[in-house]
């Protein structure tokens, strides 16, 4: 009889986590599953990528409340995991649940404790707010009955160690698969020098600092460019002040939310990528705008630059200052941008830059006693 693994995920359902997500599925469909049984638990199967060895329980209610997420995180997954009876129970949405397993692991992926907030945060994204405020206490809730615990970036698992006293943390950088064929720029109708900011509406995207800098460049009679949003201003109460206050900045162009495939034709027909968010665990779209081998305009926090890695075109900038940023874009407009350099340092171990490698090591037979049996390089 095969062993089981437990693959959980029940709250995703769009972005960069669903990436994650599917890119994992993916993995274990071609690689695990003539060894092992899989099972995953989702929201719904239609968000899902099409898998021919995978088991699905879906739970539609599971985006309904927080409260009924904790209950199937700490109750019900319990009896669950007594039916299923897995070898792996991986947690891939932050939370640590009261499950029965040989090897217990949770990914975590949310670094909203690190965020500073701001009274208009409060206003603006009441959830969001709440949940900086209260995502610290969440994640201590069970996080030591883990064998595991994986965050995607070093400077992650630096404030891990410390917030929490954990020992068995893994950098895991996330395993992107690409579409090697989206090499070539394709035609579009302007011809407008385009810069791109994709990212879903939360109060740290910093979509107003991206909107900031047009509405400066357009004062001062600058309009050979167009930024592209993937907002409309539907999305929720952030992205409709968003629009409300910047719609009339004749170079924003407010396109909504995309599709992945979309996304990645828009990609090919970008001159520039912005990415001015505030807070991230990896920064998606740096990893997969890095394959079109053009300027990427990124905030200069930790979570970029270890997400750049040693790419070459690439500037940072302030992310609270859009007179900086119009000034990069006026600079790109001329032709008279220069670049930063940096020499990224690779984390210390354990890290893995793969779900091969990821598995490889929650399923070594060493993990059933990881902390004591694995040398561990961060203390």
């Amino acid at each position: 009889m095969k062993k089981k693994i437990v693959i959980s995920a029940i709250n995703f359902r769009s972005g960069g986590p669903l990436s994650i997500l599917n890119d994992c599925l993916t993995y274990i469909d071609g690689n695990l599953t003539t060894e092992y049984e899989i099972v995953a638990l989702v929201h719904s199967k239609t968000v899902i990528v099409q898998t021919a060895n995978i088991q699905y329980i879906e739970f539609p209610k599971s985006i309904n409340s927080y409260f009924l997420r904790f209950y199937y995180e700490y109750f019900h997954f319990k009896k669950l995991s007594r039916m299923i009876k897995p070898h792996l129970w991986l947690s891939l949405h932050d939370m640590s649940p009261r499950v029965e397993a040989d090897i217990k692991a949770v990914y975590c992926h949310n670094p909203s404790p690190f965020y500073r907030l701001r009274f208009k945060d409060l206003i603006v994204d009441r959830t969001f707010f709440l949940f900086v405020m209260f995502y610290r206490y969440l994640y201590r809730i069970n996080i030591k009955q883990n064998d595991f615990v994986i965050v995607q970036q070093n400077w992650i698992r630096e404030n891990f160690l410390k917030m929490f006293k954990i020992k068995n943390c893994i950098v895991a950088y996330p395993n992107i698969d690409i579409d090697s064929t989206r090499d070539t720029l394709l035609q579009r109708d302007s011809t407008k020098i385009r810069f791109l900011y994709p990212s879903f509406p939360r109060v740290f995207k910093n979509f107003e600092v991206v909107c900031e800098a047009a509405k400066i460049l357009n004062d001062n009679k600058i309009f050979d460019f167009e930024i592209l949003l993937t907002i409309d201003g539907t999305e929720n109460k952030y992205s409709a002040d968003v629009y409300k206050k910047y719609r009339n900045v004749p170079s924003l162009n407010f396109i909504g939310l995309q599709s992945r495939a979309d996304l990645f034709n828009l990609y090919s027909t970008t001159d520039c990528l912005i990415f001015a968010s505030k807070l991230e665990t990896w920064g998606l779209p740096i990893t997969e705008f890095k394959k079109f081998n053009r300027l990427i305009i990124v905030s200069d926090l930790e979570y970029a630059r270890e997400t750049v890695g040693d790419y070459k075109l690439v500037k940072f900038f302030n992310p609270t200052n859009a007179d900086m940023l119009s000034k990069l874009i006026k600079r790109f407009l001329s032709d008279e941008f220069e670049f930063d350099q940096q020499s990224p340092d690779t984390p210390e171990n354990p890290f893995t830059q793969s779900w091969d490698e990821l598995f490889e090591i929650l399923l070594d037979e060493r993990s059933l006693n990881a902390t004591e049996q694995i040398n561990w390089s961060v203390d």
